[in-house]
């Protein structure tokens, strides 16, 4: 598994407009059998900052798999107004440093 982070600076005027956007590309997400998991995390302390988190089955699943799907047009449609405000988007191996209280 890999997870990639997207990190974005969205204005406050369109902080609804990109949450809109990312829960209906929710929908292609969801229906990728390389996409595990994913959230959409706003800073308590910096409003305009947020953080879109997608585990991957691996990277080949995300760069060759996902993005030659059917659905990732529709997909990159939706979030692409936001791509000027992407501050980072990169790949992380977890580490074997977990802890989850269940």
């Amino acid at each position: 598994m890999i997870v990639e982070y997207v990190r974005y600076e969205i204005p406050a005027d369109r902080a609804r407009a990109f949450l809109d956007a990312y829960r209906d590309a929710g929908l292609e997400l969801r229906g990728s059998p390389h996409c595990l998991r994913y959230e959409v995390t706003q800073c308590s302390e910096e409003p305009t900052s947020f953080v879109v988190r997608i585990e991957w089955d691996s990277v080949d699943g995300h760069m060759k798999g996902f993005r030659k799907e059917p659905s990732f047009p529709s997909f990159f449609a939706k979030v692409k107004p936001f791509f000027d405000q992407i501050v980072e988007m990169r790949h992380y191996d977890l580490t074997d440093l977990v802890f989850a209280r269940t």
